[in-house]
């Protein structure tokens, strides 16, 4: 058998194989639910999976075949559930608005270091050497995972530590994953001051590696008027149930580790 032969036998299989493959996209096509689409152009189309969905896409496959509730899409708030809820001819549900904080202020001015690192500048992988670079094994790495992750550019390393821009926040929670630390936290965005420490080693030893790190004296639940403070494992835990915003606590605090977070907000 020739080469020319040959190839005919190929190509002819090909077109073949063509043929069957038109004939059962045709055949085997599903329709796509409409309000899939209509969905669609009602999120922000950010991908970012605080759905609890791969993206945008999946969300809206979800809320009209698998009746997903309305308001999960955080970053689209209570405009995306609306459009949604009008798509599919339903009430949307309450769509609280939250805020990332960093429960951190090792800035490079209130922190020392404890060895210079020179490997991958990732915060993962630093975090996994002697839990990072910096004096205290509970602070910001400074790396910038969580500024790589966020897709809506409202985080920004600054002098070492991670902060966000509350303007541009949308409360996706992509940043909270990134954090090695799981010291980035979700807040309702109306919120009342918070304790921005992690540090969890007696006051002591705290005060050696951080001068904003807080020391569990107990002071701020002593002042407090409602008992919304109580201080668990060495820490300053606020009971945002109860806090009345009275700020008593922030001006008390002799460390300065607590504060409102829309204080925080760079530019």
């Amino acid at each position: 058998m020739g080469i020319t032969s040959a190839i005919m036998i190929i190509s002819g299989i090909g077109i073949i194989a063509a043929i069957i493959l038109v004939l059962a996209a045709k055949f085997m096509h599903v329709e796509e639910d409409e309000r899939i689409g209509k969905i669609v152009e009602c999120l922000p189309g950010a991908n970012c999976g605080a759905c609890g969905y791969a993206g945008c896409a999946d969300y809206a496959k979800a809320i009209v075949e698998a009746d997903a509730p309305l308001n999960l899409c955080i970053p689209g708030g209570a405009d995306a559930a609306a459009g949604a809820a009008k798509v599919m001819g339903k009430v949307a549900g309450a769509t609280a608005a939250m805020k990332a904080v960093v429960a951190c202020q090792g800035f490079d001015c209130n922190t020392n270091k404890k060895y210079e690192y020179q490997g991958v500048t990732t915060c993962a992988a630093a975090s996994k050497m002697f839990a990072g670079p910096s004096a205290c094994a509970f602070g910001c790495v400074g790396f910038g995972d969580c500024v790589a992750a966020c897709k809506f550019d409202a985080l920004q390393i600054v002098n070492g530590v991670a902060l966000v821009n509350m303007e541009k926040c949308t409360g996706c929670g992509a940043c909270t994953k990134a954090c090695p630390k799981s010291i980035i936290h979700m807040i309702p965005d109306d919120v009342n001051p918070v304790v921005l420490c992690q540090n969890t080693d007696k006051g002591a030893q705290t005060r050696k590696v951080c001068s904003t790190g807080c020391i569990g004296c107990m002071k701020c639940t002593k002042f407090c008027p409602t008992n919304a403070i109580s201080v668990s494992n060495n820490l300053a835990v606020i009971d945002q149930d109860l806090c009345i915003a009275c700020m008593q606590c922030a001006d008390e605090c002799p460390v300065n580790a607590i504060q409102l977070p829309n204080l925080r907000l760079y530019k």
